[in-house]
Order: C-alpha cells, then sequence, then structure tokens
C-alpha cells in the first residue's frame, strides 16, 4: 500500500465491495474503527468520491441506526447513461464534477482515453480569464454539446 493515503485506502476498499454486490450498507464510526481514523474522513471520501457524476447513489439516515447506503448506478444502456449525464451536468458545473462526468464515461468505455483528454483540455480552468463570472455556465454548455455528440457516433 506504498504511495497510497488513507482515502484511496478507503475508496477501494469501498470499490471492492460493490464489484462483487449491488450496494454497501457502512456506519461512519465503524468504517472509521476499521481504518484507524476520523469519522469526518469517512465523509470525505464518501462525498468525494462516490458522487452522482462518477456513477453512484448515496443515501443516508442519522441517528442511533443511521447508516450510509452507497450504489453504483446501473445503467440500461448508452443513450439512458448520457441523459442522465446531461441532467446532471444542468446550466453550471464546476472543473472538478466536469472531470468526474468525463472520466464516468471513460470507465466505462464510452470514450477512448485520448477523447477524454481531449474533453478535459477544453473543460480545464484555463478556460477562466476568458470567461469570468460564466466559466461554470459555459463549461456545462461545452460538456452538454460533448455528451450530445456522443450520441451520434
Amino acid at each position: 500500500m506504498h504511495g497510497q493515503n488513507m482515502s484511496d485506502i478507503i475508496e477501494a476498499y469501498i470499490k471492492k465491495i460493490l464489484n462483487a454486490e449491488e450496494q454497501i450498507e457502512i456506519r461512519r464510526n465503524e468504517m472509521a474503527d476499521r481504518f484507524n481514523c476520523v469519522p469526518s474522513q469517512i465523509n470525505y471520501v464518501i462525498n468525494t468520491r462516490f458522487t452522482e457524476q462518477q456513477g453512484y447513489s448515496v443515501e443516508s439516515k442519522r441517528g442511533g441506526g443511521g447508516y450510509i447506503r452507497i450504489m453504483k448506478v446501473k445503467i440500461l444502456d448508452q443513450a439512458e447513461l448520457l441523459d442522465k449525464l446531461i441532467a446532471i451536468v444542468g446550466e453550471s458545473i464546476t472543473q472538478k464534477d466536469a472531470f468526474a462526468v468525463t472520466q464516468n464515461l471513460y470507465s466505462r468505455g464510452i470514450i477512448t482515453k485520448r477523447e477524454g483528454n481531449l474533453m478535459l483540455s477544453v473543460l480545464d480552468k484555463s478556460l477562466a480569464p476568458y470567461t469570468g463570472e460564466y466559466e461554470e455556465r459555459i463549461r456545462a454548455l461545452l460538456l452538454r454539446n460533448f455528451l450530445n455528440s456522443l450520441r451520434f457516433e
């Protein structure tokens, strides 16, 4: 596990279970004990590495019997995935979330590494000096156009 930080280790553990099962239900404190970390570390991993943009659905229930349920979103076909991603992108998207959408497309085999890198280069923050306050809206427009163009391959 050399070179991995705690977040990487927790993410790998959860993804390993999700590869074998439909969903995972965890208790934050139990996971924190298992990995000898603070519960907020578990929150951080879930909030940053198991997002809708990355193809996951997360539900949580607070309280004594509380849990966090993580499910890999099942997509029946490419058109359904593209529709879902277009809805997620909406009218505005951060660079981080745009990168997660692109990674999701690549990990599902919908785009090649080269296509992903081209998308990322256009969605990069280097746009900011020219777009100002409209940066996230322009990024969303570009990404939606990419997603729509994937329908006609």
